[in-house]
């Protein structure tokens, strides 16, 4: 029997931030296209590699606690690959401190 559901990327055009957890470090990309299970973002190839690194991703309306799990070099760019984790209470209170603040991602 063939499987009918399918978990397929679509486009989505949004500006994003990806928030290194241990170092903090901001870094700045365009959302190429997303999934319930992951995004996939285009960055600047002088992006430092986010490989295996534990990020907190922010594209519009949307929230993402990820795991980089893929980098492809397009030509000046990079594309790198997240998927997606369940939050845990320390993430969530990370960001719950910081909304409002001075100090947002």
């Amino acid at each position: 029997m063939e499987e009918r559901r399918k978990i397929g990327r679509v486009e989505f055009s949004a500006n994003s931030v990806i928030v290194d957890r241990n170092t903090l470090e901001k870094y700045y990309g365009h959302v190429k296209n997303i999934s319930p299970l992951g995004v996939a973002v285009t960055m600047d190839e002088g992006t430092p590699s986010l490989l295996g690194r534990d990020v907190i991703l922010v594209a519009e309306t949307m929230i993402m606690y990820a795991d980089c799990i893929r980098e492809d070099n397009d030509g000046g760019q990079k594309t790198v690959a997240f998927c997606s984790k369940k939050f845990t209470n320390d993430v969530l209170q990370y960001l719950f401190d910081r909304i409002g603040s001075e100090e947002t991602i």
